[in-house]
């Protein structure tokens, strides 16, 4: 089956595309990123703290059936500027892959479908490649389908 979510890696460059179409207004896509309810349920984790701003910051964790976190990730928001972009820095505790930042855009595509763009780029191409041995495509295709499913009920 195709994934929806297209993930574009240039060889010897450090940083991805990534682009998802959705089948959502414009304000709903933003909300799935802006607010900790929605962004609890289509990522499965818990937001402990998202500061929707400029300098703001967030921390998200998920923790296993006996309560041991076993994802832990934050980062710093630099740009909030809503149904448009969000730049972020985003790091995952006790990994190797270092802090990266990602710039988020939002866009109208018609009055009942939107397009999510992301370029993330990472400290080095090593750091990309070694992101992209795990199973990143199949991981974020799995979130933007069950953002896409979550919010299509609350349209």
């Amino acid at each position: 089956m195709e994934l929806k979510t297209k993930i574009n890696a240039e060889d010897g460059k450090q940083d991805l595309l990534i682009t998802r179409e959705f089948d959502l207004p414009l304000e709903l896509l933003f909300k799935a990123y802006a607010e900790p309810e929605i962004v609890a349920q289509w990522m499965g984790t818990k937001v402990l703290k998202l500061e929707n701003k400029k300098h703001g910051s967030y921390q998200f964790e998920t923790s296993d059936t006996k309560g041991n976190v076993v994802f832990r990730a934050n980062g710093v928001i630099h740009d909030f500027v809503p149904n448009q972009k969000i730049i972020r820095t985003f790091e995952m505790e006790n990994t190797p892959f270092g802090v990266q930042i990602e710039f988020l855009e939002f866009e109208q595509l018609t009055d009942d479908t939107s397009k999510l763009s992301m370029h993330v780029v990472y400290e080095s191409n090593a750091k990309r490649d070694q992101m992209l041995q795990l199973p990143f495509a199949q991981g974020i295709n799995m979130a933007h389908n069950r953002l896409q499913d979550i919010l299509t009920k609350l349209k």
